[in-house]
Formats: C-alpha cells, structure tokens, sequence
C-alpha cells in the first residue's frame, strides 16, 4: 500500500504552482495595461491646452438606482490596433468655431422645400418610380417628400426646446424599452451651453422609467435624465413597429431641430465617451464633410450586408431584403470598388451619424427616410445606392471602425420576457420568415451581374442576349 500524500509534501508544490500562476497574471495585466494605453495614445492626439478649464466634468452627470443597470452586458472591443489616429483640436479653439457656425447663418442660399399635407403614411410611402424622381435635385422649388405627413405628436414645451437648440445636437430613441439611458463620459466644463442632449422614447419606455423611479408620474412638462431631456412621443399617427419609429429622429433629425447646425445621432445601444463637440470638429469640420459615420467591421459590398441581415434573422421579411436588393441592382447599383473613393466602402456602421446641417445632408436624410419606409428600418441597406444615385453629391467621411469603438462604448440590448412590452407596439415574435424566392443567381436575377463582378467570377458572366 503507497504512501498517501502528506499535506505538508503537497503544499510546496501548491505554493510553486500558485506564484508562478499570480507571476503570469501580473506580467499578463502588465502587458495588457500596457497595450492598451499604447494603442489609445495611438488613437488620440489632443493639443495641450494652458487652461485647465477645458478639463472634462469628472462629477457623475445622474445617479441610477442599481435596478436600472445602465452599464450591464458591455460589449468589448475587438480592435487590436489603431491605424487611423484622430487629432483633436484645443478645447476652447472648438468652443470658438461652434459658436462661429451659430451666429453666422448658413453661406450657402439653397434651402430643401418639403412636402405638406396629409397622407396614410407618416412618410407618404412612395412608389419606386416617384421616390427615385428626387433623387437628382436640380430645381430649388421642387417639394422634396420628407415625413411629417402626419402630426409627429409631443408636447408643446417639448418642441419649443427643440427648435430653441442652434448649436449642436445629441439625438438618441429608445422605442418599445429597448435599451438603457446612458449618460456621456468626458464632456467638457462649457460644452453644456452649446449642445443639446434628446432622448426620444415611446408609452412602453416611458413606463419602464417610472417602474425604475427614473422619472415620476407627477412631472410632465419636462423629464430630464442626467443631461438628456426626454421626450416622449404618441404612437399615434406613426408606425407599428418600434424601430421604423426610432428612424424618424434618426434620419429626420434635421427637421425636429430646424435651427441645429450639426447633429450626432447615438443609438441607445451606445455611450458617447469623447466630447461631442471634438468630435464634430474633428470628424466633420475639419474633414470638410456633410457627414462622418463609420465603416462596418466586417462588410465592403452592399448584399454581402442584406446576407447577413437574412441570415441573422434581422429582418424577418426576406423576401421583402432581397426586392429592395432587385430594385436597387436594376436601377444601376454596383459592388464597391476604388472607383467609388473618397467613399471607402458601401457599408456604413449607423449606430454613431455626425451630421452638418445643409442641403446634401438633409436631402441624403430625406431620401433615406423614404426607402426606409418603402422596405424596412435597415438603413446600412439603402445608405450605398442613396448616396451614389443622389444629385447633388454629398461629402462622406466613412472613418475607420477602431475610431469608433474608441469614441463609444457598445451595451447589449435589454433582455425581457415579451409579455413585459404591450403586444400592440412591437411585432410579435412568433411572426413567421418570410423565405426569399431561390432565383438571385439565376440568370434572369436582377443581381447576377453584381454578384459575379463582387466575386470576381468571369466564368459566371450572365450572356448576352
């Protein structure tokens, strides 16, 4: 019979073990605290400033119950590596040129007329034929469709604050309690006095605020949240579906802030971590551009985004994805390709849309808004054929996807049972896919020629007739 193992004979052995194990993970958080700090310094170049004022407001800007859990279910960055370093300017030197850009009204003369009247549709929802004949705006008097044909319906003081904001403005919208309301990080001490912060949210959000004691049943006239004024809208006059909703302020944004000069979009999903006035400056202003939004991470080419969405299930109608597809291809979409530059790829990440106000964003927006409507709330799917069949052109700076994991932080949706939202406000779950028709690579595909020129495939090419 052996020897049985002594807890002294073991604990040598134990000891060896468990400090070579803390070794490793000290060298580990050393070389990771390292990489991290070396690739963000990579990332960021900020000019020193002789003034400690512009010093972010580092006092909590709300404090939430810990029910709420606003900052639950991160997700982490993926970058390894930085290869498009942003430079910001001097603080003050932004604060400068913003308030520049709000007394001084806009050089250019040509304003956007928009639609009015009445319609069944918040947006009027156009044919093909009459939505393209907009596209290339040569005559100034021409009325562009651009919703708002039924009463977007909220409060009077409400809108009164929102056409007050000419400066800067923060637009975010949490339809059907999808997400949690998250305060921005590294705001500077006087970017308060020239930015605005406007959460939309519907009945079903509004209801899980006050379940949380976010906000009261008493106060009406105005809800604040930390830094972002909430504004509740009626579903009245608007869509069934939550998120074609949240694309009204998303993409209409120029007409709910009729006197903003520059605007960024948020999705709830995200937390701004850098002063947005910075950002404007750095990413529109400085680049000379209409809008900033990033490239997607993973995609290049326009159906390789509309697979994924079907693939994904991201959109339950795939049918419907690969029609818009058909009668984007036959009114002369092409994969990307260099001769498309400036524009870098074909496929934007939408989650985060700098904007300045004029007359190709707001055109842009409008058009967006239309085929919105017409296919589904899917925006990375219109924005390629929208932004190379519009006249006049509009000026994109696509940056790089690490930028834009640097400058947010990306949240997972709020997980819920589905009987926690009313039924009515939301497309129900058990809704059935509908199957696309098995003939995109068939020869009478209206995309066949795209596809084989994205592959590359010469052997594939569709004959002549």
């Amino acid at each position: 019979m052996g020897n049985p193992i002594s807890p002294s004979s073991f604990k040598p052995l134990f000891f060896i073990f468990q400090s070579k194990l803390l070794c490793f993970s000290l060298l580990y958080l050393s070389a990771s605290l390292y990489f991290t700090f070396s690739q963000s310094k990579q990332c960021f170049f900020t000019s020193s400033s002789s003034s400690h004022s512009s010093d972010p407001i580092l006092s909590s800007l709300y404090s939430y119950p810990s029910s709420y859990g606003e900052h639950k279910y991160a997700i982490p960055t993926t970058r390894s590596t930085c290869s498009s370093p942003i430079k910001f300017s001097d603080y003050w030197d932004v604060l400068r040129i913003i308030e520049n850009y709000r007394k001084n009204p806009s050089s250019s003369s040509r304003v956007l007329r928009y639609m009015q009247g009445n319609a069944d549709s918040f947006g009027g929802n156009f044919s093909t034929q009459e939505r393209f004949s907009y596209f290339d705006h040569q005559s100034h008097d021409t009325e562009i469709p651009c919703g708002f044909l039924k009463d977007f319906l909220v409060s009077d003081s409400d809108r009164i604050a929102m056409e007050r904001c000419d400066g800067v403005v923060v637009v975010s919208a949490i339809f059907n309690d999808h997400d949690k309301i998250r305060q921005p990080k590294g705001l500077g001490s006087k970017t308060m006095d020239y930015t605005c912060f406007f959460m939309f949210i519907d009945d079903v959000t509004l209801k899980g605020l006050k379940h949380h004691g976010l906000l009261n049943s008493t106060q009406f006239s105005e809800y604040k949240i930390g830094v972002w004024r909430i504004v509740k809208v009626s579903s009245q006059n608007l869509y069934q579906n939550p998120a074609m909703n949240g694309v009204i302020p998303k993409f209409l944004v120029h007409r709910l802030f009729p006197n903003s000069k520059f605007s960024i979009w948020i999705d709830a999903k995200l937390q701004l971590v850098v002063d947005p006035l910075l950002l404007i400056h750095s990413l529109v202003i400085d680049e000379n551009a209409d809008m900033a939004i990033s490239k997607h991470p993973y995609y290049t080419h326009l159906i390789e985004e509309a697979m994924a969405t079907a693939r994904w299930k991201k959109w339950w109608d795939v049918n419907a994805l690969k029609m818009q597809m058909e009668t984007y291809c036959e009114n002369g979409l092409q994969p990307w390709s260099p001769s498309k530059l400036p524009d870098a790829s074909d496929v934007p990440d939408s989650a985060l849309i700098l904007r300045k106000h004029g007359m190709s964003s707001n055109l842009f927006s409008c058009l967006m808004f239309n085929e919105l409507e017409a296919f589904s709330p899917r925006d990375q799917l219109a924005f390629a054929f929208v932004r190379d069949k519009m006249r006049p052109k509009m000026r994109v700076n696509m940056f790089e996807v690490q930028v834009f994991e640097q400058v947010t932080i990306e949240f997972r949706h709020n997980l819920k049972h589905s009987q926690v939202a009313n039924s009515a406000t939301k497309i129900p779950s058990t809704k059935t896919t509908n199957r696309a028709d098995s003939d995109l690579l068939f020869e009478n595909g209206r995309c066949f020629n795209y596809l084989i020129t994205m592959w590359g495939d010469k052997s594939l090419q569709k004959p002549k007739s």
